[in-house]
């Protein structure tokens, strides 16, 4: 099994870690300069992006770790232990703009609209630029694309969704900073607050659903149990598929295992036989990585469920 080693992937996290950290600095600073909870609202979102692209980098540069006599698949699941911290922490910054934008809301204070505007458009781009940066495959990226499932790794995803809800989140305070400075009116700035958290939530939700569904090796997105059990039954020299079982490792590599039912023949049919399943399960669903036990009649366990006619 491969390692994730992907010097393509590091270099659009390091250059996108540089650029949020800019942005952070900037919103840091013009939120206690303009009294704008929006934008420290936004510049939480912000740190958290340092932090879970940070956190995302490290668990990259594991995962290359080739696999040792304790962890015989190698280091790939702290990619997915790395969003499910990102899930997690994106929904303690959403609980805390939601208790601060109470407060402002009993409390509104004087906002600078117009420092606001500007500081807020200022992140708009540069969150703009490192979503591009993130989203765009470069020259040395592994693709995962197959007919039925294409493997997006949960690393990038979601810092991503990070970066991308900062985008939005910009753009919501340009929304109320130009209101404040037509109108004046206070409120306008925590209302944008809890759009803000709210939009967090749900990013944080789509995160943890992710990384948990692979955590309890759910089968992978996109894939069908009955129809992976029916392409291997069609192959000839397969009687039946039973106890089959398909999960992810991480999000760039699935793995199978299963029992299946053959007529009583030599060793060398045999191994045609395996090399052609192995074959149908890689072109037909990008699986690589298959264990499968021959029998000549059904042990009983598990679920049968493909039987050849």
């Amino acid at each position: 099994m491969q390692p994730h080693e992907n010097k393509g992937i590091e270099k659009r996290f390091i250059i996108s870690i540089l650029l949020t950290l800019i942005i952070l600095i900037a919103e840091v600073i013009g939120g206690l300069w303009t009294g704008s909870l929006a934008l420290l609202s936004d510049a939480a979102h912000v740190f958290m992006d340092v932090f879970a692209l940070a956190l995302s980098f490290i668990a990259l540069r594991l995962s290359a770790m080739p696999p040792d006599d304790r962890h015989t698949y190698g280091y790939h699941r702290l990619e997915v232990l790395a969003a499910l911290i990102n899930g997690i922490t994106l929904g303690a910054v959403a609980i805390g703009i939601f208790s601060e934008s109470w407060e402002r809301w009993q409390h509104p204070t004087e906002i600078k609209s117009l420092e606001m505007l500007f500081i807020a458009a200022i992140g708009l781009v540069v969150n703009a630029i490192v979503a591009f940066v993130l989203h765009s495959p470069g020259k040395g990226d592994q693709g995962h694309d197959h007919p039925k499932y294409h493997a997006e790794d949960i690393n990038v995803k979601s810092a991503y969704l990070h970066v991308l809800g900062d985008a939005i989140s910009s753009v919501g305070v340009i929304v109320a900073a130009l209101i404040l400075w037509q109108t004046g009116w206070q409120w306008v700035d925590p209302l944008v607050s809890i759009f803000i958290g709210i939009l967090i939530l749900v990013s944080s939700g789509r995160v943890l659903r992710s990384s948990l569904h692979i955590l309890i090796e759910g089968v992978p997105e996109g894939l069908s149990l009955n129809e992976i059990g029916e392409t291997m039954c069609k192959v000839p020299g397969v009687k039946e598929v039973h106890d089959l079982h398909v999960w992810n490792l991480c999000s760039g590599h699935i793995a199978l295992s299963a029992h299946v039912t053959v007529e009583d023949q030599n060793m060398q049919i045999n191994a045609v036989l395996m090399a052609a399943l192995k074959h149908e399960l890689h072109q037909n669903f990008g699986i690589e990585h298959t264990t499968l036990q021959f029998e000549c009649t059904p042990c009983g366990q598990g679920n049968s469920l493909i039987v050849h006619k």
